[in-house]
């Protein structure tokens, strides 16, 4: 069986202003090429297919023409799930209807796991597609008052699918959520076990499923399957070992996910169950980058030469200096500009200043000169110690009239 495993397009997001539905476009025209020369068994959306549960027109035309060429054209049929962005309720509209042309959605959790069996090469597959369901909605729905996390909320759904699995069947989770692996450490202070979670992958992108921790999901609760693909997390990545996988989301939507490997993720299960993967890359219309120096420097054609001008920046700019409009400097040379920082040391580390200790007896022009310090790396020079000086002095006369 060879699965195209794919998530979190996030089909009609908008980052800082940008659209980029042309870029997504242009991503998942490169699935479908993948796919014509592949020939998948079936491509698996594992959740936030669009970006808000009320997508905008142009999205869901965009989707319409993709699904059109993949089930229509390529006879591929596509195994779906919603995230924690979609409208449960307008993915499932139709659904049944839908199934005829291959197109398997679970929008809403009902009482059971959806099943979806797709034979292939080696024989039938079961896929069980689990959209996101906030634990709160599936208490109610299982009337089961020991779900209080997305943790236990798993644990009780795959007693269900493991209840409907039969023996020597090769089985496939579609699955929506933060999955992380938990370890136990002795702590010898305390005499106990101490849980921890493993660290993955994260970005500025993804929206939090709860507060506190509680979204996590341990991975060990997937072993029962061959493989497990997973969407929430926009870094492609393994939890444990590659039978449990996130593809990672269709394109970088942050600048804090610059250095991931954005792509589609090719599954081969074989007669045995054993899992092989090969990651394809995405080689997007435009970049996400950070640059970083002074203003002069980063317009300078000597330093830009060799990149894409059209890739959407984040610029940090090392000037010491006032500038004037530098936002519309950069733009006339990145006219996709998304952001724009000032480096301070702030930055670098916490902000810490020696105002915090004996602030009540430290004059105003110290206090300065240590906040200066901090923010800025440098000592604060003559020049600058007199201008603050007099305003200081200028402000307390006034004041004190």
């Amino acid at each position: 069986m060879k699965i195209l495993h794919t998530g979190d397009w996030h089909i009609g997001k908008i980052v800082n202003e940008f659209s980029m539905l042309e870029d997504q476009a242009h991503a998942l025209e490169q699935m479908i090429a993948l796919a014509r020369e592949e020939k998948p068994n079936v491509i698996i959306i594992a959740g936030d297919i669009y970006d808000r549960s009320i997508p905008p027109v142009e999205a869901v035309a965009l989707l319409d023409r993709i699904f059109n060429t993949v089930l229509l054209e390529l006879q591929i049929p596509i195994l779906a799930i919603a995230g924690n962005h979609d409208s449960a309720e307008r993915l499932s509209f139709g659904s049944s209807l839908l199934n005829k042309n291959g197109l398997y959605i679970a929008g809403k959790f009902d009482k059971e796991p959806r099943r979806v069996t797709v034979e292939g090469p080696h024989g039938p597959v079961n896929f069980y597609l689990l959209p996101y369901t906030d634990p709160k909605e599936l208490r109610h729905i299982l009337g089961d008052e020991e779900i209080t996390s997305h943790d236990i909320a798993m644990q009780k759904i795959i007693q269900k699918i493991k209840g409907d699995m039969v023996a020597g069947s090769i089985n496939v989770l579609v699955a929506h959520g933060y999955i992380t692996n938990f370890q136990e450490e002795s702590n010898e202070e305390e005499g106990q076990a101490v849980t921890t979670a493993e660290a993955v992958i994260t970005s500025d992108s993804e929206r939090p499923l709860s507060i506190g921790g509680t979204d996590m999901i341990n991975g060990r609760h997937f072993d029962c399957f061959h493989y497990t693909a997973l969407g929430h997390l926009h870094g492609p990545q393994k939890i444990g070992n590659d039978r449990i996988r996130y593809s990672g989301s269709l394109l970088k939507y942050s600048f804090s996910e610059t250095n991931h490997k954005k792509g589609f993720t090719l599954v081969n299960i074989d007669a045995d169950g054993e899992v092989s993967i090969d990651h394809r890359e995405i080689s997007p219309r435009r970049d996400m980058r950070i640059i970083k120096g002074p203003l002069k420097e980063l317009i300078d054609p000597a330093t830009y030469a060799e990149t894409n001008l059209q890739d959407y920046i984040h610029a940090i700019l090392t000037d010491q200096e006032e500038l004037v409009d530098p936002i519309s400097k950069l733009r006339a040379v990145y006219p996709n500009i998304m952001s724009l920082a000032r480096e301070t040391n702030a930055m670098r580390e916490e902000s810490k200043t020696a105002a915090s200790a004996g602030y009540k007896t430290k004059s105003k022009l110290v206090l300065f000169d240590e906040f200066y310090r901090v923010i800025t790396g440098k000592e604060l020079d003559d020049r600058r110690y007199t201008v603050i000086s007099e305003v200081i002095e200028a402000v307390e006369r006034e004041g004190n009239r």
